[in-house]
């Protein structure tokens, strides 16, 4: 019974990891040829992340921010990536936007490529150390 849990938990993460790498490369696949800016952070929106289980909720914010186009028209948008700390109004953010519709804008963030490689390796060891012990536990 033991093993049937185990490789649920394994076949859920599996489906969450490919989902999330499948996101973020459709997103750098269709930001790739739009122009990168600076925008600049115009304030953040609060929120939670985290607290499933018995891990302790913890508070995250997504900043806005605003940019102009090559026809210097200004526009507007909020991260997807979110910070740890509030972000400081005024400060710099790299943003590629859609040339066609400037309203679609992306912030351009390595943080989610290597928290997507963290992730992986962590549910891996997790994974394998679970099976392992699974097999040492005593059931009788």
């Amino acid at each position: 019974m033991l093993y049937v849990i185990w490789a649920l938990f394994v076949a859920g993460v599996i489906y969450s990891v490919i989902h999330a790498v499948r996101k973020n490369r459709q997103h750098e696949q269709m930001a790739a040829d739009w122009p990168r800016v600076q925008a600049t952070v115009t304030g953040s929106r609060a929120g939670w992340s985290g607290g499933t289980g018995n891990m302790t909720p913890n508070r995250r914010f997504w900043p806005t921010y605003q940019f102009t186009d090559e026809h210097g028209r200004p526009f507007g948008g909020e991260s997807e990536v979110s910070f740890a700390e509030q972000p400081v109004p005024g400060s710099p953010v790299e943003v590629a936007y859609n040339p066609a519709d400037p309203n679609e804008s992306f912030h351009v963030s390595s943080q989610t490529r290597t928290a997507l490689g963290c992730l992986s390796l962590f549910f891996a060891v997790f994974a394998v150390a679970l099976f392992w012990f699974i097999g040492v536990f005593p059931l009788g």
